[in-house]
């Protein structure tokens, strides 16, 4: 039976904001100097494939409006908090990170905007591609094989996100200059944008 999307107690909205309360100890286990360490690695993985669970449940059982405002925000707590961990600690640079939170505060700020209109901005399938990029990114940046001996691997997914951030932006502003008619535009139950 399919739950009231009104309603704020679902196993998927556990899930997520369960990633959101688990998302600082990930943070406290990444190195403070740049190298990998296999327990943030670990919860890093656990963490990113909950985003699927969670989506798995929503699908599964009928998503909620909590649902739909909290799994785009755990995404961004998880990624960009990662990212600025691994800026702090001269990993990462902090050009790249700061246009994709630059990007992630306005798109934020346009879907609250149109959102309050009544109007739904579903995710695009370049955005979940970016989300996937980003995770990779950080996953690559702070496992023990690869944080040292193959930066050009984290480091060409970190640009690869940057530009999958740009044009995903591209397309919400596209679309907000050049709207659909209401019956040509497709739900999407996942929130990652």
């Amino acid at each position: 039976m399919p739950v009231d999307p009104s309603a704020i107690k679902t196993w998927a909205n556990l899930v997520t904001v369960a990633r959101v309360l688990i998302a600082p100890i990930m943070f406290l286990l990444i190195p403070d100097e740049p190298g990998g360490r296999w327990s943030a690695f670990l919860l890093w993985f656990v963490l990113c494939t909950s985003d699927g669970i969670d989506g798995y449940l929503a699908r599964r059982h009928g998503s909620t409006n909590l649902g739909a405002f909290l799994d785009p925000l755990a995404d961004k707590v998880l990624v960009l908090g990662a990212m600025f961990v691994l800026v702090a600690n001269d990993t990462f640079w902090i050009v790249p990170v700061a246009i994709m939170a630059g990007r992630e505060l306005v798109i934020s700020l346009y879907r609250t905007f149109v959102g309050a209109k009544g109007v739904s901005v579903p995710a695009s399938k370049v955005a979940k591609w970016k989300t996937f990029a980003q995770q990779l990114a950080v996953g690559f940046a702070i496992m023990p094989w690869t944080a040292l001996d193959a930066t050009w691997l984290w480091l060409g997914l970190l640009w690869v996100s940057v530009a999958l951030a740009l044009s995903s932006g591209g397309q919400y502003f596209w679309r907000a200059t050049h709207p659909k008619p209401a019956s040509d535009v497709a739900t999407d139950d996942s929130a990652s944008v």
